[in-house]
């Protein structure tokens, strides 16, 4: 069939929007046309994430959904669940058309031409390097905080996670490469820059023969005027290397905010997972933090009812929420992922009592978050504004250096503007102020 539309949807974390803005643009490049529509597109692209198995229900869910117009058009996933599950997935679904590995997104244009010799396409070789030579290109305007991915991959093997399998060894892109794509963002207006991978501070390349770390690279980055925030996640705790803890003293352009998985409070089930760290040299790492930059805030991901997990085990978790004060964090039961050495281990504790575990836990995070956003009402931040409200437009959007989303009642304001604004108001998601 002639394909003259498109319409992409992604799930899971952002690295899958970085790259799902990355396909929109191949696509764009080889003449498609968006369509706001999936149902009214001539292909529909399914970038997938399997993190969690909700992920994966979810998009043959929405396959489904489609099944009723599929004479009309093409069906292509990518990502991690087409990596994981290969050309299984042809078997569980027959309207899908394309599966495609996250390091070989710059192939669809030509499977898309292939379709025409073989009604199914397949590829999930690992070639990232060619990936990011193809992706580099930016026609489409950017945000005002733009992510930017500059690594891939993983080489931790916890015991319940599939991004190795799914995202290959640790990969990090040339220095080069990243900053003349930064270049191109923030001539596109962008002035926040997010760096993005898997672990993303394991980022170790070179360049005329000096080694460079993620430290490095920031630094660099700080170099172009343009800039007013730099960020980057998601970082793993064995990364967190004496240069980059106190870049987060001297560097102003970096943000205090730090997202720092510690996924257990206890050391038992950090062992089980095989995060090689326990809990007190997490802690020694905030400490560090702290010493450097007394402002920093941290959030994190947590995994309830990991195997195992008892009473104890769960109540360390809670005893070390309230020690870190965590601002903001994102927490989840345990999703075994075929193929990981978890999905094995022996669970005896009932989806009843993890529900109820993760309901306690959630709870004192909402309550610390609030605490946290409560501490600004009635005085002044720097917010950086990255947009007109759509759903209200008499407000406009931006976040705080804590990462906090304020919503400011305003007749004007100018997106990429750093404004101090009186914070009146606010709930544990959101601050509110007026200007």
């Amino acid at each position: 069939m002639r394909h003259s539309t498109f319409f992409v949807k992604s799930y899971g974390c952002q690295m899958n929007v970085y790259d799902s803005k990355k396909i929109i643009s191949i696509l764009e490049n080889k003449g498609l046309k968006k369509n706001k529509d999936l149902e009214n597109a001539d292909l529909v692209v399914f970038n997938t994430c399997n993190i969690r198995d909700k992920a994966a229900h979810k998009l043959y869910s929405d396959i489904g959904r489609l099944n009723k117009y599929k004479k009309e058009k093409t069906i292509a996933v990518v990502g991690c669940v087409a990596q994981a599950e290969n050309s299984e997935m042809f078997n569980k679904n027959k309207s899908i058309d394309i599966v495609l590995g996250p390091q070989s997104y710059h192939l669809l244009p030509q499977m898309i031409d292939d379709l025409k010799k073989n009604p199914k396409q397949i590829n999930t070789e690992f070639i990232v390097n060619e990936k990011f030579d193809y992706l580099t290109e930016q026609k489409r305007k950017q945000g005002v905080s733009s992510y930017i991915t500059i690594q891939e991959g993983c080489d931790k093997f916890c015991s319940f996670c599939v991004v190795p399998y799914t995202r290959g060894p640790e990969y990090s892109r040339p220095l080069k490469s990243l900053i003349n794509e930064i270049n191109i963002l923030t001539d596109k207006g962008a002035k926040e820059i997010v760096l993005l991978g898997q672990n993303v501070n394991a980022y170790n390349t070179s360049y005329n023969g000096r080694k460079i770390n993620i430290a490095d690279l920031i630094e660099e980055i700080s170099n172009n005027k343009k800039i007013n925030r730099i960020r980057y996640t998601t970082s793993h705790p064995t990364n967190m290397s004496d240069d980059l803890i106190n870049l987060h003293s001297t560097n102003k352009k970096l943000m205090p905010f730090l997202h720092l998985p510690v996924q257990s409070g206890s050391s038992n089930i950090l062992r089980k997972m095989n995060r090689k760290y326990d809990t007190d040299y997490y802690l020694k790492i905030i400490e560090r933090l702290k010493t450097v930059n007394p402002k920093i805030e941290i959030s994190s991901d947590f995994i309830i009812g990991y195997p195992g997990e008892t009473d104890s085990d769960f109540k360390k978790t809670l005893n070390l929420v309230d020690e870190i004060k965590f601002t903001q964090s994102y927490s989840f039961i345990y999703s075994p992922r075929p193929g990981t050495k978890s999905a094995v281990e022996k669970d005896e504790t009932s989806l009843q009592i993890k529900k109820e575990r993760l309901t306690i836990l959630q709870e004192r995070l909402k309550e610390i978050q609030f605490e946290f956003n409560k501490s600004f009402c009635g005085k002044s931040t720097d917010v950086l504004i990255e947009n007109q409200s759509v759903s209200n437009p008499e407000y406009f959007f931006g976040r705080t250096p804590f990462m906090q989303s304020v919503y400011i009642k305003s007749q004007k304001m100018n997106p990429g503007e750093v404004k101090n604004v009186n914070i009146s108001t606010c709930n544990h998601k959101n601050l509110y102020a007026s200007y």
